[in-house]
Order: C-alpha cells, then structure tokens, then sequence
C-alpha cells in the first residue's frame, strides 16, 4: 500500500488538563501518514482520485480550532476518527507532539496507528 504524508503540521488549539492552560491556545504539531493506493490518481493524472493532502490539512486546523480536550490522547483519538470516516482512509499513523509541555524536553506527545493496512 502506498501512504500519503503530512509532516510537521501544526495547529493551534485548547488542550492541557491545567487551570491555566483552559484559557489560551496552544501549538501542537503533527506528523500524519496515510495508507492511500495512488495508482488510480496517478493513472489519470487525477485529483479526484488522490487523497488530497491540503483538504485533509484544512480538516485538521478545523477540527483543532473547534476543540477543547484536555488529553493529547483524546485530541489524537478523535481526530483519526474524523479523518478516517470523512476521508475513507484505511490507515493511518499519527505523531502528535505538543512542545514546550516538559520545559526540559523539545516535545511530549502520543504516536497512535488506527485501521488496517
């Protein structure tokens, strides 16, 4: 199976299970993957049969500004739901990396695979 990629998206959203962090926005950058076979886009020379990577990044940002979780965990879980149902994507893999959360560390975050190959 081929994948698609989205490296180092990041959006702006509401997360964190602290008092303080309930009222700002904060980064949280993604790293995405998708199971995708490309050979009937690339056949025809045909968007509508690619997954197009801008529309499932303006997904993401819609789906980051509409939300208000307090786990990174949740945050990737409903998303990868979002993503899979609305864009029929088999497969995925999802890094989620919310940096500056340990100040000693670049980033904490979850990494979660859902659906089959």
């Amino acid at each position: 199976m081929d994948r698609v990629f989205i490296e180092g998206l990041e959006v702006d959203t509401v997360i964190g299970a602290y008092d303080w962090e309930r009222g700002i926005r904060q980064c949280l950058r993604l790293d995405l993957s998708f199971a995708w076979d490309n050979r009937p886009a690339a056949a025809g020379d045909d968007l509508s049969k690619a997954l197009d990577y801008a529309s499932v990044s303006a997904r993401i940002q819609a789906f980051a500004e509409a939300s208000q979780f307090q786990l990174v965990e949740t945050f990737a879980e409903r998303l990868a739901e979002v993503l899979m149902s609305e864009f029929n994507i088999p497969w995925l893999h999802l890094k989620l990396t919310k940096p500056g959360a340990v100040p000693a560390a670049k980033g904490v975050g979850v990494e979660i695979e859902r659906g089959c190959r």
